[in-house]
């Protein structure tokens, strides 16, 4: 199971409660105050794994809860800190805190269940660096014991304090997939296959569209001993920017990448038009994130193999001559060094 974005509830452990003690030994019957102090509550914490790839594991387990502290004990005993609860997540979490929704405001996504009433989304931590950590919510501070209260003054305290409450909240993490570079295209243009030739990836390949339903990443290997990873996204459709055909849960993926690679199917299969896709991609590309319209691009012209390819791919070097155009043939193998290349020169650039 493939899961990219979810919604958690997270409470760190409170803080232990301050005790309310006197030392009482033989022949001292007059004792100080003792009482010693509450432990800490446990944070709550994310942890960025490159060996995790999904969020299927906060799926089976969406509150997380930590330990509350020890409470405080008699001959200045404190209580312990409770150790926190760590919960490894996949490189590209980016993690929003959902808030109340105000009064008047249209109500926004991730509705339904538990928590629906909280909407509003804040942007707190995007988990982009292996080994990056992020507090989500930290444990209660422990309460004070009478011993801390002892004074010139007050020589007999009997004030202690309860723990801090530990904090709280919903949230909704969101995966955002890292690669060097990311295969754009219609549904059945041919990406898992191009990936699968490039790679040591495995993809699932069939005939009909939308075979790939969540992303798939492999790994490239490059002259000189480089290496480079390439995200296969579903495939989009026109609309996909305004979320249609769940276009925001597959663009979303390809946000890190620093490299587009269009792949358009110049035979033009299914009665469909390679000029007409490739503008619709860039359009709806660009409508979703303008930042990835200014993104180094390129384009592989695929199944060159197909009658009526090679007419297709003339009309479109003179439309789009100012863009790498790469014509492959991924079912026959053909010209799969040539994408291995481009992919080169992009990393040297």
């Amino acid at each position: 199971m493939f899961i990219d974005q979810i919604r958690i509830y997270a409470k760190a452990g409170d803080g232990g409660t301050g005790c309310c003690s006197f030392r009482r030994e033989k022949y001292v019957p007059h004792g100080g105050p003792d009482g010693g102090d509450g432990g800490k509550g446990g944070d709550v914490i994310l942890y960025a794994d490159e060996h995790t790839n999904s969020l299927v594991s906060l799926f089976y387990e969406p509150f997380l809860r930590s330990m509350d502290g020890g409470n405080g004990q008699g001959k200045s005993k404190c209580g312990c800190n409770a150790p926190p609860r760590t919960m490894q997540v996949p490189l590209g979490t980016v993690v929003h805190r959902l808030a109340p929704i105000p009064s008047g405001e249209e109500e926004g996504p991730f509705l339904g269940g538990k928590g629906a009433h909280l909407t509003k989304l804040d942007t707190v931590a995007d988990l982009s660096e292996k080994g990056q950590k992020f507090v989500l919510c930290r444990g209660g501070r422990g309460g004070r014991g009478n011993a801390y209260f002892k004074s010139s003054t007050n020589r007999v305290p009997r004030q202690h304090t309860q723990g801090h409450s530990g904090e709280e909240g919903w949230f909704v993490l969101e995966l955002r997939t890292i690669a060097f570079a990311g295969l754009v295209g219609y549904p059945n243009a041919g990406k898992s296959t191009l990936l699968s030739r490039i790679s040591s990836a495995h993809p699932k390949i069939a005939s009909y569209p939308f075979t790939t339903l969540h992303p798939v990443v492999g790994v490239v290997k490059l002259p000189d001993y480089h290496q480079i990873t390439v995200a296969d996204i579903p495939g989009l459709i026109e609309g996909a920017h305004a979320n249609k055909g769940l276009g925001h849960a597959f663009l979303r993926h390809i946000l890190r990448c620093k490299v587009l690679l269009f792949v358009v199917d110049m035979a033009g299969s299914d009665g469909r038009n390679p000029l007409k896709d490739f503008r619709v991609l860039r359009k709806e590309v660009g409508l979703y994130d303008p930042l990835l319209g200014t993104k180094p691009s390129a384009i592989i012209a695929n199944k060159m193999d197909l009658p009526g390819a090679d007419t297709n791919l003339k009309v479109f070097c003179r439309e789009f001559h100012k863009i790498p155009i790469v014509p492959t043939s991924m079912a026959s193998r053909k010209n799969s060094g040539l994408v291995r290349e481009l992919l080169t020169t992009f990393l040297e650039t």
